[in-house]
């Protein structure tokens, strides 16, 4: 739909349509209006907001991207944008404002009036993607002496202005939350009635310095509208309504993704948006980290070069081999990464349970592929030492890639870093490396041990040759 309408809006802008432009943008919502005007070019950006009246305006800035946001203020520097950023929520107030350069940000908040400077001041104030920074102090709280009564016409003259009504917080003489209470029981409830009477006090709070990814999953487990944001002292501060937290699930399903990939994230999905020069970067690092660890593989062959030459048919399977256990342990640290981002793994009990798991699950599937893998490495091979080389290194790196897949992530996350960092290209060449060892390090065992393995053809042969052992 957005697509649409911008093309219509860039063809009418063109031609200077712009009665046509209103009457296309009225019944359209502002998520969408916002969609279509930031996929204009940046000159017609300008021109199509101007067209908007101030109060959809005001909705549709907050709906758009940073950069169009940031295009629209150099744009525009007169009065109507400084009321726009006026009557912006704070906490997207403060999110526009991260993004822009300090000196830009100094010239806006001197345009602010006193009242807002101060709120905008204080969520910036606020260390990044915590509870403070995300939330909003457009709230109503309520007083524990007051009627329903009360309550019901503070709501009608301060609903227009806050966040969300559905959600309304108790809080004493000090501003120190001490109830929470519905919409739908302050309707129903006697209008006499007093707040402490029908609201609940077991009220579950964030504070300011809470990560954001906490606060998220609380208004997952609790299925809550809001939560409510307190200070130290316990304080009511402010409320983190459930719609931030959907951009804020995104944000950080998207920086997975990135690290699941080796990739560094920016500060928004503006991957596509990015110049070649900020792709690269973003990616190569990773890359020469992953590229470097590659050589310990050409060691690793450097230095069983004997083996090899004995028998170059092994050299073969090293990618066969490679590439199983990469795809293993790729999936271990998927599922285990995503087990600590849902906090699933809990469940399971201790984490050891968690690296048992996952290790006879790697176990199971070397078997498993063993019955692919080692019928055609023997009949390959025309000898069963290359068989039996690769499918008991399969069942070797599998179960191992799987170990490491799991154990990687869980440790990360108990030294307190990211998890997501033990990616899937990192698992892949550390399996690489581990994984060329034990097969080349099989091979030269059975081969000194063994050396009438090299002589055994077919099923029936071997099975001769070990009964006669």
């Amino acid at each position: 739909m957005a697509q649409a309408v911008s093309q219509q809006l860039e063809a009418m802008l063109s031609v200077g349509n712009y009665d046509a432009v209103k009457l296309l943008l009225e019944p359209i919502q502002a998520v969408d209006i916002a969609e279509a005007i930031g996929s204009l070019p940046t000159t017609l950006q300008a021109i199509a907001f101007r067209l908007l009246g101030k109060n959809e305006a005001i909705s549709v800035y907050e709906y758009l991207d940073n950069a169009t946001q940031q295009n629209l203020l150099v744009l525009l520097r007169s009065g109507e944008m400084r009321e726009v950023v006026e009557e912006m929520s704070p906490d997207d107030r403060a999110r526009l404002f991260e993004e822009l350069p300090a000196k830009v940000v100094r010239q806006l908040l001197t345009e602010l009036s006193a009242e807002e400077r101060r709120v905008t001041a204080e969520l910036l104030g606020y260390k990044a993607e915590t509870a403070g920074r995300l939330m909003t102090t457009e709230y109503i709280a309520l007083k524990e002496n007051q009627t329903a009564a009360v309550a019901l016409e503070i709501i009608r003259l301060r609903a227009r202005e806050t966040e969300t009504i559905y959600s309304l917080y108790v809080t004493d003489a000090k501003r120190c939350l001490t109830g929470i209470l519905s919409l739908r029981d302050l309707v129903t409830a006697d209008l006499s009635a007093r707040i402490s009477d029908v609201m609940a006090s077991d009220v579950l709070s964030v504070s300011t310095d809470t990560d954001q990814e906490k606060v998220a999953r609380t208004i997952q487990r609790y299925d809550f509208l809001a939560v409510p944001v307190v200070d130290s002292e316990k304080r009511l501060v402010g409320i983190i309504t459930v719609d931030d937290i959907i951009d804020v699930i995104e944000q950080e399903a998207t920086r997975d993704f990135y690290a699941a990939g080796a990739v560094q994230a920016g500060d928004d999905d503006d991957y596509f948006s990015s110049s070649l020069f900020v792709v690269a970067r973003r990616r190569v690092i990773w890359l020469v980290v992953l590229v470097a660890a590659s050589f310990f593989t050409s060691e690793v062959i450097a230095a069983n070069e004997e083996i090899l030459e004995q028998v170059v048919l092994l050299a073969a399977f090293i990618p066969l081999l490679g590439g199983a256990g990469g795809n293993v342990g790729a999936q271990s640290s998927t599922v285990v990464i995503r087990g600590l981002s849902t906090q699933s793994i809990s469940a399971l009990g201790s984490l050891q349970a968690v690296v048992m798991r996952e290790m006879l699950a790697g176990a199971l599937l070397g078997v498993l592929m063993m019955g692919l893998v080692l019928p055609f490495a023997w009949w390959r091979g025309e000898s069963a030492l290359i068989g039996l080389s690769v499918g008991i290194s399969l069942l070797a790196i599998t179960t191992m890639a799987a170990t490491a897949g799991a154990a990687f992530p869980l440790l990360f996350d108990r030294m307190g870093l990211d998890p997501a960092l033990m990616s899937t290209p990192f698992i892949t060449t550390c399996t690489d490396v581990a994984g060329t060892l034990i097969y080349l390090k099989t091979a030269e065992w059975l081969l000194r041990n063994l050396p009438e393995l090299g002589q055994i053809t077919s099923i029936s042969t071997l099975f001769l040759a070990a009964a006669s052992f």
